[in-house]
């Protein structure tokens, strides 16, 4: 995930076995035997604060032998064990307990007994809380007076609290103590005994409605009731000839959904959180990018994500969190102690890439038919987001965004690779701020272009953002290009000194269309040569740079969303071979991770060892990783709707082993499409005002010979 610290150092690394659930701002951290230990940064946690930090489990005081855990659904989760009450390690008890995660924690417990005789046991569940925030946490540094809490202990339940936040413990068939439940349990022969666990978290005396009620079926959960919606409604893709691949989407999907956020308040602006364990909340950067790659299976979620950024949008000038007028929010904290906080603040808006991201995102769903309506509603926030442009973003009138933290709490760097040495020279030199991104020039481009296209939807003269645009790409090609390194300079430095290093960011840049098309095939040739890629995806700083190590975060690792993106702009440009490659490698590396693709992984080469190393503190799922897979379809299909002028370029270039393929319920402007692709294409179910088009798109560069496709409806 994208910087969620302050701090010189690293997320606690979560130990082998864990498993994460996830629902909205509800996650929970585990072994793999179900119990919760503080250690290794495990926890159920509710709104940026672990309100369970021990859970264990006991049969007649010994751990169950942990045999397996069973995921259902990213917020579901059966963990079976068998209770060894034998001498000779033999056991007939089964031990299964389901875990729900959502505004707290339920748990079913089922003792199944496969002897001839009744057994008596006495179960005992160990609970502690705390009350911790989510930095401390993630950070390994819970202070020792978090040992103390308060407890009481009724007939009806068990309570922990401290400070403003607490969490009621209770069950069928219980007996409390202040710091455990006790159940005295008789199984009879070949039969089974239950009980069920609620940890639903108290704040400010207020304890929260269930997400899981014991007096319904769990069925009819609005969570089990919100997964069925999201796999009924979206997208389904027909893979004839590569399952991997289908897998991997089918999990993307499927994360994707645990990861949405529901604001009670607002209901139909549904969000997408960042990513679990660490960042099950609203994020600038990482929602915008994680709702657009998702846009093919469901726009409600980048329209929801804009509308929720518009509604934070910065209106005045507070140096500790980094508030500007119009300025979009890096992040929104839920912690009871916001100083923990990047700024000392709930809301922190210390980015520069997130501001005219945002107004890209209202230019792709303008394209995707999302609504006029919506769309004139939000128009206001785009312009404020410009004006923070041009006054707050070019810090001193050259023309380009650059950044510099205003407070000692924030973020050093504030671009996507925002770990405190994550701008360097070839040479290995850490960067000084003020500094100018490239690729937060190529988002600038892009708003200003999609500002153009919103203005042609509302009658009005794009030509002012047309030439912002222009001249804006002028003088990036003049300030950045390197003619005697034959590259573009990742950064400008506090001195206008370019920052000379290979790196993944220059692909963002082909994204966003801002390099030249006589420059772009230099960039091509080496975002793609044996220092950058890896066979596993691109890495985020070339092997032969003196920062390099490919174990670090930011410095020669690979995030498939960074990768996706680069093979984005590869197709853009017209270098198809190239942005095949480079999606049949991240496609690769997702079936080796059992079809999640992970936060990042470390860059090694696929030659040095067989199957990508895991990068020990990514996040899993994480939004714009599970988005990436998503993307990359659409990316291949060629796919560019552009509903105001009722058209939809198609023009498929999936590599030959992922055919034939077919999706079906993409949604496009109100209606619900179909495109089969193998030796021909076929399209079902555009709208009727809308036609399929050969010609490029403005922007978009043809590969060298290529024949457009005919299609069959």
């Amino acid at each position: 995930m994208t910087g969620g610290w302050a701090f010189d150092g690293h997320p606690a690394a979560l130990s082998a076995g864990t498993v994460t659930l996830v629902n909205g701002t509800s996650f929970c951290v585990c072994g793999h035997d179900g119990d919760i230990h503080a250690e290794g940064a495990q926890g159920t946690f509710f709104m940026d604060t672990r309100i369970v930090s021990g859970w264990r489990l006991r049969i007649d005081g010994a751990p169950a032998e942990p045999i397996t855990a069973v995921p259902a659904e990213p917020f579901r989760t059966t963990f079976l064990g068998r209770a060894l009450l034998g001498r000779h390690g033999e056991s007939s008890l089964l031990v299964e307990r389901t875990r729900y995660i959502g505004a707290g924690m339920r748990e079913d417990v089922v003792l199944r007994n496969y002897g001839p005789q009744d057994v008596s046991v006495t179960l005992t569940v160990h609970v502690h809380a705390d009350f911790a925030d989510l930095f401390e946490v993630k950070e390994d540094r819970v202070r020792a007076d978090h040992r103390r809490h308060g407890a009481e202990a009724r007939d009806d339940g068990l309570t922990l609290s401290r400070g403003g936040r607490g969490v009621w413990v209770s069950a069928d068939h219980a007996e409390y103590d202040l710091d455990r439940l006790t159940f005295r349990a008789v199984v009879p022969a070949r039969g089974e005994w239950s009980t069920r666990v609620t940890a639903r978290p108290v704040v400010d005396g207020e304890l929260t409605a269930a997400m899981f009620p014991l007096d319904l079926p769990v069925e009819q959960s609005a969570p089990m009731a919100r997964a069925r919606q999201w796999h009924e409604t979206g997208p389904v893709l027909r893979v004839f000839g590569a399952p991997a691949l289908m897998r991997t989407l089918q999990q993307s999907r499927e994360d994707l959904g645990a990861l949405r956020i529901f604001d009670p308040e607002r209901p139909q602006d549904t969000v997408i959180a960042a990513g679990a364990p660490w960042f099950m909340t609203l994020f600038g950067r990482d929602s915008i990018l994680s709702s657009l790659m998702a846009l093919t299976i469901d726009p409600t979620l980048a329209l929801g994500t804009a509308q929720t950024l518009a509604r934070h949008q910065g209106t005045t000038v507070e140096p500790n969190s980094e508030e500007e007028p119009g300025r979009i929010l890096h992040e929104i904290r839920f912690g009871a102690d916001s100083s923990l906080a990047l700024g000392g603040r709930n809301v922190y808006y210390g980015t520069a890439d997130a501001t005219p991201l945002f107004v890209m995102l209202l230019g792709e769903l303008s394209r995707w038919g999302i609504g006029d309506d919506r769309m004139a509603a939000l128009l206001p926030h785009a312009d404020r987001a410009l004006e923070w442009i041009d006054r707050y973003g070019d810090r001193d009138g050259d023309g380009f965004v650059e950044y510099h933290r205003a407070t000692e709490r924030g973020l050093v760097n504030q671009g996507w690779k925002d770990s405190w040495d994550g701008v360097n020279f070839a040479d290995g030199t850490i960067a000084s701020s003020p500094i100018a991104l490239c690729e937060v020039q190529g988002y600038v481009y892009a708003a200003f272009r999609a500002r153009a296209g919103l203005a042609r939807v509302a009658g009005d003269d794009p030509k002012y953002w047309e030439d912002r645009a222009q001249t804006l790409k002028e003088r990036f090609n003049e300030a950045f290009w390197l003619p005697e390194l034959g590259r573009y300079a990742v950064a400008l430095d506090h001195a206008k000194r370019p920052v000379d290093s290979v790196a993944s960011n220059i692909g963002h840049c082909l994204w966003t269309g801002i390099v030249d098309e006589d420059k772009a095939g230099r960039v091509a040739e080496s975002l793609m040569s044996k220092e950058m890629f890896t066979g596993w995806g691109v890495r985020t700083l070339a092997s032969d740079m003196g920062a390099y190590n490919p174990m670090s975060y930011h410095n020669g690792s690979v995030w498939p969303h960074d990768s996706t993106i680069v093979a984005a702009g590869l197709m853009r440009y017209g270098f198809v071979e190239h942005a095949q490659r480079l999606a049949s490698a991240l496609y690769d590396a997702a079936e080796a991770f059992g079809g999640r693709l992970p936060e990042l992984l470390c860059g090694f080469d696929r030659t040095e060892f067989s199957r990508p190393v895991p990068y020990p503190t990514s996040c899993s799922p994480q939004a714009w990783a599970s988005a990436a897979p998503v993307h990359l379809l659409r990316v291949l299909l060629r796919l560019e709707p552009d509903v105001p002028d009722s058209t939809v370029f198609l023009a498929p270039a999936l590599p030959e082993h992922f055919l034939p393929i077919a999706v079906d319920n993409v949604p496009l402007a109100g209606a619900r499409v179909t495109v089969e692709v193998d030796s021909e294409v076929r399209v079902a179910g555009l709208p009727t005002e809308i036609v399929l088009s050969n010609e490029v798109p403005d922007g978009f560069i043809a590969s060298a010979g290529e024949t457009r496709p005919e299609w069959t409806n």
